[in-house]
C-alpha cells in the first residue's frame, strides 16, 4: 500500500512539473508550442519606434536613427527640454491603452524592439542606467500579462552595431563582431535579460541581434562570426535561463539562412524578415526547406509597410505555409500602413525642415534652427499628444487584411 502511495505521489509529481513546464511557450519539431501543448502561429506586430526611435517614423529623411534624433533635438531645442521631451515620449508613444486594444483585434504576441543602451550607463533618450530598461520592460510585460498577449524581446540595437547602418543606431560600421567588449557586453545583457524573465511565461522568448550583417558589409568576413556568436550568447542565456525559446535571425538582414548549421540548442526558432518582394511562396521556399531539412521552427519577424492587398497577399501566403509573423509596425505618423497612425502636428514641418538640412558645424546649426520658440514647442507638443492612443487613428482597412478586427 505504502508502495503504491508512493508510486502515485510521484506520478504526481512529474504531472504537476510537466504541467508547469508547459506553461511556457516552446518547440517541438516544426512547431512552436503554446501553453496549452497545442501548435502556436505566431500573430502580431511589433512596437516599433517606442524604445528604438527611427528618421523615417518621424518623416525625416536624413536624420535616421536615434542618436542623431537625439542630436537634432539637443541642437533644436537645448539639453533640459530633449530630456522632458523624450520622458513624456517613453510615457506616451506606446501605453496599456495600446495593449488592451490590440488585444481586441485578435493577435496573439508583440514583438518589443529595444536598445542596448537602455541597460547601460551610456545617455539614451534622456535617461540612463539599466533600472530604466528593466522597468520599461516590466512595464509592457505586465500590460501584456493582463491582456494574455506573449512578448518576444528584441536587441533591435546591439553594443557596436550588429548592422551597421541606422537600423541599429551605430555608427555606420558593425564593430560588434570585431570588438570583444561590444561581444561580451552583449552577452552580458542578454544574461541579466534571461535572468530576469526566466520564470516569466508572458515572454515567449528573445531575438538576440535583429537584421545582422547588411548585404553591402564585408559578408565573407562577417557571415561566419553570426553563428559562432549566437552560440556564445545562448551560452550564458542557457546558464540562467532554460525555458525561453531563442530566436536567430540570418545574415543580410535576417534574410540569409545559408550561414546557419545544424541547430545547437533544442528550443531555437529561426527568423527572416521580407519586405517589398512578391507575395509568392517562392520568395520564402529556402526558409521553408531549411525548416524541412532540420525540422525547426521558422518565423517572420518583420513585413509589411506595403499596400493592404500586399498585407493580405504575404500574410495568407506565410499561413499557408504554417509560418507565424510580427508585421512591422504598429504605429506610424501620418501613414496607413499601420495598424494605427496619427496626425501631424501644426507646425511640424518646421522640425523635419530643421533635421533635413545639414548642420555640420555650429555656424550652420545656428542659420538653420528656426526662430520660433513658440511654434517648435507647439509642433513637439502635439507630436507627443497626437501620439497617445487616445488620438490615433485605427487604420481598418490594414487591420481586416490582416484578418484580424
Amino acid at each position: 500500500m505504502k508502495l503504491k502511495i508512493a508510486t502515485l505521489l510521484l506520478l504526481l509529481l512529474v504531472v504537476v512539473n510537466l504541467s508547469a513546464q508547459q506553461k511556457f511557450i516552446t518547440t517541438k519539431g516544426k512547431e512552436i508550442i503554446g501553453a496549452n501543448g497545442r501548435p502556436f502561429l505566431i500573430r502580431g506586430t511589433n512596437l516599433g519606434n517606442w524604445l528604438v526611435p527611427e528618421g523615417y517614423m518621424f518623416k525625416f529623411n536624413k536624420t535616421s536613427s536615434a542618436r542623431l534624433i537625439n542630436e537634432m533635438l539637443l541642437e533644436l531645442i537645448g539639453p533640459d527640454e530633449t530630456k522632458i521631451f523624450w520622458k513624456k515620449y517613453l510615457a506616451n508613444y506606446i501605453t496599456a491603452a495600446d495593449i488592451h486594444w490590440l488585444k481586441s483585434t485578435g493577435i496573439n504576441s508583440i514583438r518589443v524592439p529595444f536598445n542596448y543602451r537602455l541597460f547601460t550607463t551610456e545617455d539614451y533618450m534622456g535617461g540612463e542606467g539599466e533600472a530604466r530598461g528593466f522597468a520599461l520592460l516590466d512595464k509592457v510585460i505586465g500590460w501584456c500579462k493582463k491582456e494574455g498577449l506573449y512578448v518576444l524581446l528584441d536587441m533591435h540595437c546591439a553594443p557596436g552595431g550588429q548592422t551597421g547602418d541606422n537600423i541599429d543606431d551605430s555608427y555606420a560600421y558593425p564593430f560588434l563582431y570585431e570588438s570583444r567588449e561590444s561581444r561580451a557586453l552583449t552577452i552580458n545583457i542578454w544574461r541579466r535579460i534571461a535572468s530576469r524573465y526566466k520564470n516569466e511565461t508572458t515572454v515567449m522568448g528573445y531575438d538576440l541581434l535583429n537584421e545582422p550583417i547588411p548585404h553591402f558589409a564585408d559578408t565573407a568576413k562577417f557571415n561566419p562570426m553570426l553563428e559562432p556568436l549566437y552560440k556564445e550568447i545562448t551560452k550564458a542565456i542557457r546558464e540562467v535561463d532554460k525555458n525561453h525559446i531563442l530566436f536567430l535571425g540570418g545574415a543580410q538582414w535576417d534574410s540569409n539562412f545559408k550561414i546557419f548549421g545544424k541547430p545547437f540548442d533544442s528550443k531555437l526558432v529561426y527568423t527572416f524578415h521580407k519586405y517589398w518582394t512578391d507575395t509568392t511562396t517562392a520568395v520564402i521556399q529556402d526558409y521553408i526547406d531549411f525548416r524541412n531539412k532540420y525540422t525547426v521552427p521558422v518565423y517572420c519577424g518583420e513585413t509589411g509597410e506595403n499596400t493592404n492587398d500586399w498585407v493580405r497577399g504575404f500574410k495568407n501566403t506565410l499561413e499557408k505555409n504554417n509560418i507565424g509573423w510580427h508585421y512591422w509596425p504598429y504605429k506610424k505618423l501620418d501613414s496607413d500602413r499601420g495598424f494605427v497612425t496619427f496626425k501631424m502636428p501644426p507646425h511640424y514641418g518646421q522640425v523635419i525642415q530643421f533635421a533635413d538640412t545639414t548642420r555640420s558645424n555650429f555656424d550652420e546649426i545656428r542659420k538653420v534652427r528656426p526662430t520660433n520658440a513658440t511654434e517648435i514647442k507647439m509642433a513637439l507638443d502635439g507630436f507627443l499628444n497626437n501620439c497617445t492612443f487616445s488620438n490615433s487613428i485605427i487604420n481598418k482597412e490594414y487591420i481586416k487584411a490582416l484578418g484580424l478586427h
